[in-house]
């Protein structure tokens, strides 16, 4: 099976980062304005992208301030059974990300774009933890 993976250092500590990426605000702010979340294991995360993508993300864990991870319940058929794994790892006051979107069935051109998609998001994701201000869709 493929995976997407992305490791990013992020100048902030992990606190930062964990609330970007599991409360509503935060999601809202670096991925799709278009959110609905809770940091609440087995909730079904809602991220909608205009008309053409809705994507509903399950919470399968949470480590505070240590893991996030997703399983994809709901969306395209090729992220369907996916799952999302958001790393952090305290180190000198900085948060390093290590982001992995994996279980693709098969490396697409659609994985090819979502590669490309993420990269972009967690350039977000790094710019709304660092500086307040994020590129959401």
């Amino acid at each position: 099976m493929s995976a997407i993976r992305i490791n990013v250092t992020i100048k902030t500590p992990p606190e930062k980062v964990y609330n970007a990426i599991t409360t509503q605000d935060g999601l809202a702010n670096w991925w799709a304005k278009q959110t609905e979340a809770k940091p609440e294991v087995g909730f079904i995360n809602v991220f909608t992208f205009g008309q053409k993508y809705r994507n509903e993300m399950k919470i399968t864990n949470l480590i505070p301030l240590k893991k996030v991870e997703w399983e994809c319940v709901n969306s395209v058929e090729e992220w369907v059974g996916t799952r999302i794994l958001f790393d952090l790892q305290e180190k000198e006051g900085n948060t390093i990300l290590r982001f992995t979107h994996s279980d693709w069935k098969s490396a697409t051109d659609f994985f090819a774009s979502c590669t490309y998609d993420w990269s972009l998001f967690i350039k977000s994701l790094k710019s709304l933890c660092e500086t307040g201000s994020g590129s959401p869709f």
